[in-house]
């Protein structure tokens, strides 16, 4: 009987992952393409059904693509409505980009679409580019695997963030428009009994039962001061909008969460994705220790700790080593801000799994106010050095009442295009001026953080970078194809309100 190393079974359960859920080809490039279903889809959230929307691909929810395999697709609408799909984080021609009628328009229900250009690899997902459909669940995670991911010593576990309400998007937008989504100022959690605060303390930030000692990209994060949270002239930051019914990992909540089977003493690949509508979340790994590898999709120098944060939109890569014994380890995802938190369970075989409430005792701090984890993280293939051709200011700002967010002082349809040429170096300062944090992510192109608060860094490569209240994040890129790029916050509410513009490149002189 022929044994298998855990390297060698990792590497043909990949293997065989990809021959049962791919065609047969003699080659990547010549496999036919993948058919990918915009649908709608049940959900049991906490014992009640739940109809949401969803992108049935050949395994299930999402897409899975081998080292060198090109992103052939054939999308299919199978929903009453039109749609259109964003692949967030890949850079394909613009035709291919996912957003309505520029230049394509909506999908019609019925129709196919078929898309075909080079994968990037790494950590990415995608979603519909109507803001509504996004809140209704119609995204799903896009992993391209590097060659490394097939011969590592390593399991993949994949974590999708979501915040749900079993209202209508419409009229979720419409209570918070109205001031009364329940979320403003505080963060506190819907489910909590504690009475609403102005402003986001700093308490909170001990241990959780269970969870070990709490850090920050190795950070202690119990001493932060208490004037961390408010802005210029002692206002408060407005940290959630809305108290959604429900936070998933998955799909599940923690009444039902995931259980993954592990084994004793191995390496995790754990790739995370924040799809939520309007939810910061930070992931704890608790008694395992962590390594952060890769954001956006791009890898940075290790980074340890356990626990890490990320924004709407973004993606985190952690490495995690489990102890060469039996038992199960909750990875979970805190709202920021709140109570609430999400997530699933690695368990090894036998394991006594244990129920985790969905509330903590505490409320989980603000979300890199201060940078704190931005700074710490530097890429691994940064871009090369050229001299910048062009540099703009982009304001970013905005109010809960009248709830409207801006950039540089406009709403999309008054909006002014932040101009470059193809082949330019240019960097973009995202100045926020507001009292709630905006991910700004700019589609068609990778840029590298290269200024935080004034400060110059070699920063992680990104397609989303989280603007703090009352902060300012320079970026630098090389201006791509000639074309109108969507340039917006991730935030949908804000996005639905109207904060998006557009990167207009023209062809090089």
């Amino acid at each position: 009987m022929k044994t298998f190393s855990r390297r060698g079974f990792l590497a043909a359960s990949a293997a065989a992952f990809a021959s049962a859920h791919l065609p047969r080809a003699a080659t990547a490039q010549a496999r036919a393409p993948l058919a990918l279903s915009a649908a709608s889809r049940t959900l049991d959230i906490d014992g009640r059904a739940a109809t949401v929307f969803g992108l049935d691909g050949p395994g299930g929810q999402g897409l899975v693509l081998d080292p060198g395999q090109r992103f052939r697709v054939d999308l299919s609408n199978e929903l009453d409505v039109g749609t259109i799909i964003h692949w967030h984080g890949q850079i394909p021609p613009n035709a291919q980009d996912g957003v309505p009628d520029m230049p394509m328009p909506l999908l019609a229900p019925g129709e196919t679409r078929s898309y075909d250009f080079e994968a990037r690899p790494g950590t990415h997902w995608m979603h519909s580019h109507v803001p509504i459909q996004e809140m209704q669940l119609l995204a799903a995670p896009l992993i391209v695997r590097a060659p490394e991911d097939l011969t590592a010593d390593r399991q993949e576990v994949t974590l999708f963030l979501h915040d749900f309400s079993f209202k209508s998007p419409e009229e979720v937008l419409a209570e918070i428009n109205d001031g009364h989504g329940g979320g403003h100022g505080a963060g506190h959690g819907s489910g909590s009994d504690a009475p609403p605060k102005q402003g986001m303390p700093m308490q909170g930030t001990d241990a959780m039962p269970g969870m070990g000692h709490n850090t920050m990209g190795g950070m202690p994060m119990g001493n932060m001061p208490m004037d961390g949270m408010m802005g210029m002239g002692g206002m408060a930051m407005d940290l959630n909008d809305y108290d959604w019914d429900a936070y998933l990992a998955n799909d599940r909540t923690l009444s039902d969460p995931e259980v993954v089977q592990v084994e004793r003493g191995g390496r995790i690949r754990l790739r995370v994705i924040n799809a939520a509508a309007a939810t910061v979340f930070w992931i704890e790994t608790g008694q395992a220790q962590a390594r952060l590898v890769s954001v956006d999709g791009n890898a940075v120098q290790p980074l340890s700790g356990n626990r890490f944060g990320l924004a709407m939109g973004q993606r985190l890569d952690l490495e995690i080593d489990l102890p060469n014994e039996g038992g199960a380890w909750p990875i979970l995802a805190l709202r920021e801000g709140a109570r609430e938190r999400t997530g699933l369970i690695l368990a090894t075989h036998g394991a006594e799994v244990r129920r985790i409430p969905a509330l903590t005792d505490i409320d989980a701090p603000a979300f890199d106010i201060d940078l704190a984890q931005e700074s710490r993280l530097v890429a691994r293939d940064a871009l090369p050095d050229r001299p910048v051709a062009r540099s703009q200011m982009l304001m970013l700002g905005g109010s809960m009442q009248p709830y409207v967010w801006t950039i540089n002082g406009g709403v999309w349809g008054q909006h002014r295009p932040v101009v470059a040429r193809s082949g330019e170096r240019v960097v973009l300062s995202f100045h926020n001026m507001s009292m709630m944090a905006h991910p700004m992510h700019l589609h068609g192109h990778a840029f590298q953080v290269v200024g935080l608060n004034g400060r110059a860094v070699s920063g992680a490569l990104r397609d989303t970078v989280h603007v703090p209240p009352m902060s300012m994040v320079d970026v630098a890129l090389d201006a791509g194809e000639a074309a109108r790029w969507m340039l917006h916050c991730h935030h949908m509410p804000h996005l639905a309100s109207g904060m998006m513009t557009e990167f207009a490149v023209t062809a090089s002189v």
